[in-house]
């Protein structure tokens, strides 16, 4: 499986791992219904909402 990184959009990322949906959504990130989320990279999602992207980079790559 392709890596999720900070430099991915939300769009990609789900793409790579649907279960990204579900990470995204338990940290108050609801982006799968966002207009943003064709272009907004992680990184950028993570800076708005104020969710360390470290972290949620870590467990979109986990996340099964």
């Amino acid at each position: 499986m392709e890596e999720i990184t900070k430099s991915t959009t939300i769009y990609e990322a789900i793409k790579i791992n649907p279960s990204c949906a579900d990470v995204l959504s338990s940290v108050g990130m609801h982006c799968l219904g966002c207009a943003m989320s064709r272009g907004e990279t992680v990184e950028e999602a993570a800076k708005v909402h104020g969710v360390d992207v470290d972290e949620l980079v870590k467990r979109m790559n986990e996340a099964k």
